[in-house]
């Protein structure tokens, strides 16, 4: 089989960690954010799984870009824009917010950092959440500056980010609580790090600005990190699917809502605050929903997704699989299914054709236990 390249260019961005990650083994691209995004390394996918639960990697993952939103009408806009209450929001605290339309339907989901009472940094999933944002600023006439800041993250994962971030940062950055972010210095550069990640296994991203001291930061933490067996890694799909931390555009897009992908905590609607689709998410759990995310359990071993794949029940369709993996833990394959009503009840058994061949699932809840 022929190994197929991405081809880069000036709007398939590379990031500053790129000439890095190459000498270090990276095996395959995806894109995200009109950005390359490592998707793996020498290291199979089972190794580099068991590595990030045991020890740290460092992730490139610059192509998690940030809408900078500024001005005096900067809270409002945001607020306009997500489902979930920002109004006791604070200085140095991360949230995740999704971003809806005006049907109720799903734009993105980033985590959203407040800088300031008129600063908003919005760290996006895989879509083009800038254009949304200067479209309502536009339309609304709010005083507002809407810019992709020169921010590259890299991300710490795993059991002994801990450690070995104490080592570069001191004691204080273990004292701060997840989701919380504050300024801490290397070689005299401030870096903004957050106690984030998009794993379940514990760590830190990195906002880098000052693009020169992140590669010396990046360097710094291989060299010093050999004892805890540090090692380069990105976003890891068996990972991710197991703790059911969801990614837009594959396991939901705009043709879903934040009630049908169990979003419902940071859905807000007893209250006086104003955002884009507040109605009509207040009819749709007044109906209830027509759909819901879940999770499905499938006695086979191995699965590829490059599109949805049908769900049946007695040959007919109830829904579809948007994500899945062989997950070692479960010695099966797991994954994302998006249920029609009303056969969203765990433990019904469905049909699945994987490698032409019919397969039995049983739906379960997220994440996976």
């Amino acid at each position: 089989m022929s190994s197929i390249k991405i081809a880069k260019a000036k709007r398939l961005r590379s990031t500053p960690y790129t000439s890095r990650i190459e000498k270090q083994g990276v095996t395959s691209y995806t894109t995200y954010n009109h950005m390359l995004l490592p998707a793996g390394f020498e290291d199979s996918l089972e190794e580099s799984y068991y590595h990030l639960k045991e020890h740290v990697q460092i992730w490139d993952v610059a192509a998690e870009r940030q809408v900078e939103i500024s001005g005096e009408d900067a809270t409002e806009l945001v607020q306009l824009m997500t489902c979930r209450d920002l109004s006791k929001s604070k200085d140095g605290r991360c949230y995740y917010c999704p971003i809806i339309d005006d049907q109720g339907g799903l734009i993105n989901d980033p985590v959203v950092l407040r800088l300031n009472q008129n600063k908003w940094w919005l760290s996006i999933a895989d879509s083009d959440l800038i254009l949304f944002a200067k479209g309502l600023a536009i339309g609304k006439n709010y005083n507002v500056k809407i810019i992709e800041p020169n921010v590259d993250i890299m991300a710490v994962q795993g059991p002994k980010s801990f450690p070995l971030m104490e080592k570069v940062f001191g004691k204080s950055i273990t004292d701060l609580k997840f989701f919380g972010f504050d300024y801490f210095y290397f070689k005299g550069s401030k870096h903004l790090i957050a106690r984030s990640g998009w794993s379940k296994q514990g760590g830190y991203e990195i906002y880098v600005e000052n693009t020169q001291s992140g590669l010396e930061l990046y360097d710094y933490l291989f060299e010093i990190g050999k004892e805890f067996n540090v090692k380069p890694g990105c976003p890891h799909l068996i990972e991710r699917i197991e703790s059911a931390l969801l990614s837009y555009g594959n396991d939901f897009d705009n043709s879903d809502n934040p009630l049908e992908c169990g979003f419902d905590k940071y859905v807000n609607l007893d209250n006086e605050v104003n955002f884009l689709g507040k109605e009509k998410l207040k009819e749709i759990k007044l109906r209830g929903i027509s759909k819901k995310l879940m999770g499905i359990k499938i006695d086979h071993s191995e699965i590829n997704v490059s599109k949805a794949i049908e769900i049946r029940i007695n040959s007919q369709r109830i829904g579809e699989l948007r994500s899945g993996v062989y997950s070692p833990t479960f010695k099966q394959v797991i994954g994302i299914v998006m249920i029609d009503k009303p056969h969203f009840e765990i433990d019904t058994k469905v049909e699945i054709t994987l490698n032409n061949e019919i397969k039995t699932g049983v739906l379960c809840n997220i994440p996976f236990v």
